[in-house]
């Protein structure tokens, strides 16, 4: 079972890299003219947050099923680079990018805000959180805690 949660969960990241792309840009083309702020703007934010919200749930469950606490908690986290990344660094970035994306839809829903502020912040807060995102995962040129692009393929 945890090989398919691995694989969904490696898949659903590309659902997160499609959604971030579609939130970034329909921020960047309301930054850039002066349009009205409607639902359909913000619904590209909302399926972000929905696919990282599933993400975490299930990267939680590899982290307890693979036994990333007991790595941590037994202090061999630092130990090595391998143990480093996955019981710290990616647990820490994704969650921090989690953060940063529901701040982004929050401010794409705060109706008391200028249109344009609401397409500039939920643009810079997905720009930020996409960073982080991407500073930590697993990629394939990263030597030490390579993960394959499509798993299982």
């Amino acid at each position: 079972m945890q090989t398919g949660m691995l694989h969904l969960h490696n898949l659903l990241r590309w659902f997160i890299v499609l959604f971030a792309l579609l939130t970034l840009i329909k921020g960047i083309s309301g930054m850039s003219g002066n349009k009205a702020f409607t639902k359909a703007d913000k619904r590209w934010s909302l399926f972000l947050m929905i696919c990282a919200d599933i993400q975490l749930v299930l990267g939680l469950y590899l982290y307890y099923a693979k036994g990333w606490l007991d790595v941590l908690s037994n202090g061999a986290a630092m130990a090595n680079k391998y143990n480093r990344f996955f019981s710290v660094e990616h647990l820490a970035g994704m969650l921090i990018g989690i953060i940063l994306i529901h701040l982004g839809y929050a401010s794409a829903k705060n109706v008391k805000l200028p249109d344009a502020m609401r397409y500039k912040r939920m643009f810079w807060y997905t720009l930020i959180a996409v960073i982080v995102i991407v500073a930590t995962v697993p990629w394939p040129f990263r030597e030490e805690v390579a993960r394959p692009l499509f798993p299982g393929m």
